[in-house]
């Protein structure tokens, strides 16, 4: 048995890239099914028009001037 990656044989090597090649096919299935199955009913947004005011004008500032 290898007990480290850096003294693994090529076959142990293409066991772990087929596991989590297979791992990360499951996680992305998972999450497909997830979304395909879940409900839209209630979850349509609507655009809401935020209309612009009056504009504002700074005339004065309490900031001090160092020079």
């Amino acid at each position: 048995m290898n007990h480290s990656i850096y003294s693994a044989d090529r076959s142990t090597h293409l066991k772990i890239v087929v596991v989590a090649l297979v791992a990360g096919i499951a996680v992305t299935g998972l999450g497909i099914t997830a979304r395909a199955t879940g409900s839209d009913e209630g979850l349509t947004q609507t655009a809401r028009v935020i209309k612009a005011g009056k504009s504002v004008v700074i005339t004065s500032s309490n900031a001090s001037l160092v020079r």
